[in-house]
């Protein structure tokens, strides 16, 4: 017994666009730097040390990566301390933030997505990808939906074979 069948991929042939969130990860490593390290008895701070610290430390090691800067006691750490620690990090790292890796990886996100070509998606029927590898944060598909919403003709969250509806244009 011949069967053949024609077997149409719908999904294929419905103009739908993946926009994949984890194509705007950043592989760089991502490092938590504690000023309570640098801190007298881990409470306060002596300027003079911690000048002293910030002019010898080699800050070359940091070269390349993703830096969260956070203060993890309960010490009153004054805010150029911290701006210090970003004007000698950023020559070397890719990114300096001051909070925690959850802040990191929104500002990297929110650093990659700013450089799209939105017009790439003009009118366009667009699924934002839900399944990844990675740890995608939710700032990311809030940003992403936000900036695509003014250009397209839809915006859907989940896989091409199975979406939710997010957004559709009224025309």
């Amino acid at each position: 017994m011949d069967i053949q069948e024609n077997f149409v991929n719908k999904v294929a042939a419905s103009g739908l666009i993946t926009f994949n969130l984890e194509e705007y990860y950043h592989s760089g490593e991502r490092v938590v730097y504690d000023i309570k390290d640098n801190l007298f008895h881990g409470l306060m701070l002596r300027e003079k040390d911690f000048r002293e610290f910030v002019k010898t430390h080699d800050w070359a090691g940091y070269t390349g990566k993703n830096i969260a800067v956070i203060c993890s006691t309960d010490a009153i750490v004054p805010t150029w301390a911290y701006m210090l620690l970003a004007n000698k990090l950023k020559p070397y790292a890719h990114e300096v933030v001051f909070g925690s890796l959850e802040t990191l990886e929104a500002v990297l996100f929110s650093k990659a997505l700013a450089k799209i070509d939105l017009n790439a998606f003009a009118g366009e029927r667009v699924v934002i990808k839900g399944c990844a590898d990675i740890d995608v944060p939710t700032s990311a598909y809030v940003e992403i939906t936000s900036l695509l919403t003014p250009v397209v003709k839809s915006i859907m969250y989940g896989e091409p074979c199975s979406t939710v509806p997010i957004y559709k244009r009224k025309d």
